[in-house]
């Protein structure tokens, strides 16, 4: 018990003496995941009038999408196993390679392929950042570095987009992949030269690696996540395809079972759902990412079709929950320190559900400043409900088993993401087809808008579509509350060595 909890304690110590170079390090490794999934966006008129593939330029987004998420496992355990700076390393170097193979594309599938190699690099960067936070600041402190992760998140959604679009217009497209490099060498000098980890007494002279279980949880969650993420897209949800991939998804979740219940030190080790702490924040950050959806992908749509909006102004309305998110984030330490974390986040969730159902109630064609005002209050109440979270459940364990918990957590809300994107999709195509009397997906219909009686007619339809989609965000919020309220701890159980 001595020895664990020396180790714990020292689990503090990375970096401690340079920790402002090794938190820039961290934030710049944040950067480059940030970014990427939103600077190539823009720059898709231009890959693809260069390399072409347009029936298959989703994969861009799709693939890295995957890869960062069935990878979040793998890279948790493993900085577990072997600690973090040589994951972080290993990662940082995946993602600069594949940022410059993707800048040497020579057609739209090498560019794919490429882009799931970033994303193997992508699922490294983002655990084990969130996980080094931790690391280096104890409980007390721990909302400084996160509220500066979360400023680094709010700041790339909207320059990103703008950043994109500049390379590509005055540049070329593959400098939004080059632009990479130098960052990322320089995140890599700062974590080589300053983060130190000390050695830990409990750690084997030889860790098993379940290296057969690290497989089996790629090809599954590759597996179910393709099914989710071309489903209704590249072929609809009925169909043999759509079928066997589900099939062949829920016969893989078996085989991880097995593998996993068999492995002396498993990737998704047992307790990761055993503990009511850990489970309840899995849960309910799986519900934060699907509710996520709502606004991200279908508001910019409901702001240019619906409110008349041009690209920027309708980037504008989004934009502004990354303003109030932070700052909410970084002053709920004042209210968990009173009412704990379970409450806090309950709060912020609650907050968050009447929000989202207030969406619907927002007058036909209405103005901007009323989705934005919605939406800064939206980013104040997630703020108040993730931060609280990822503090929490990352006091509940040690260093040997903090990164395994914060990939769990972090796989999770992927995984949410990716689940609201198909499900969302489906109910925004039902209601235009059920208004409009015909099939029809939501980005057509938006694009084929023109003027008079029947343009109106389509917007009202996209506008019921949207609001359609929000109502079902709410109930996410209003199932991640329930979850907390009936299976979170009202106390989380904080470990001694990590005091408040």
């Amino acid at each position: 018990m001595t020895g664990t909890r020396a180790a714990d304690t020292a689990g503090h110590a990375p970096g401690t003496r340079n920790r402002g170079a090794v938190v820039a390090a961290l934030m710049l490794a944040m950067a480059l995941a940030a970014l990427d999934s939103t600077i190539v966006s823009t720059a898709v008129p231009q890959i693809v009038g260069d390399l072409g593939g347009f029936s298959v330029f989703s994969w861009l987004f799709s693939g890295y999408l995957l890869a960062v998420t069935v990878s979040l496992p793998v890279y948790g355990k493993l900085s577990d196993t072997f600690g973090r700076k040589p994951v972080l390393i290993v990662g940082a170097a995946v993602f600069l390679l594949g940022s410059l193979l993707c800048a040497l594309a020579w057609n739209m599938a090498a560019l794919i392929a490429f882009r799931v190699v970033q994303g193997l690099g992508g699922g490294a960067l983002q655990g084990t950042v969130q996980t080094l936070a931790a690391d280096l600041y104890p409980l007390d402190e721990r909302p400084k570095i996160q509220s500066k992760l979360s400023t680094v998140w709010a700041v790339s959604a909207v320059a990103g987009p703008a950043v994109g679009g500049l390379l590509a217009a005055y540049a070329d497209w593959r400098w939004i992949f080059l632009v990479n490099l130098p960052v990322g060498g320089l995140a890599l000098w700062l974590i080589i030269r300053h983060l130190h980890e000390p050695q830990r007494e409990e750690s084997p002279p030889r860790a098993r690696v379940d290296w057969a279980g690290a497989l089996a949880v790629f090809v599954c969650g590759g597996v179910l996540l393709t099914a989710l993420v071309q489903g209704g897209v590249a072929w609809p949800w009925r169909s043999a395809p759509s079928l066997a991939l589900f099939g062949t998804g829920l016969a893989l979740v078996a085989v991880v079972v097995l593998v996993e219940r068999r492995a002396a030190e498993p990737v998704i080790p047992g307790w990761v759902w055993r503990r009511r702490s850990i489970a309840a924040v899995n849960l309910a950050l799986g519900a934060l990412g699907l509710l996520m959806v709502a606004p991200t992908v279908f508001l910019p749509t409901y702001a240019q079709s619906v409110l008349g909006l041009g690209p920027v102004a309708a980037g504008f309305v989004l934009s502004v929950w990354t303003l109030s998110w932070p700052v909410s984030a970084a002053l709920s330490q004042h209210v968990y320190r009173r009412i704990g974390f379970r409450d806090t986040a309950m709060l912020g969730i609650g907050a968050a559900t009447l929000i989202l159902a207030a969406f619907p109630l927002l007058p036909h064609p209405g103005e901007a400043w009323q989705p934005a005002l919605l939406m800064l209050l939206l980013g104040a109440a997630l703020g108040l409900f993730q931060l609280p979270l990822i503090v929490g459940v990352q006091s509940t364990v040690g260093w040997a088993e903090r990164g395994t918990t914060t990939a769990s957590v972090l796989f999770c809300r992927q995984t949410g993401q990716t689940l609201g994107a198909a499900l969302f999709g489906a109910i925004a195509n039902g209601v235009l087809a059920a208004r409009l009397g015909g099939a029809g997906d939501l980005d057509t219909v938006a694009r084929g808008l023109d003027t008079g009686a029947a343009a109106d007619t389509t917007r009202r339809a996209i506008a019921d579509a949207v609001h359609a989609v929000y109502l079902g965000a709410a109930g996410a919020a209003a199932l991640a509350f329930l979850v907390l309220l009936f299976l979170a701890p009202r106390r989380f159980p904080v470990r001694a060595q990590d005091p408040a």
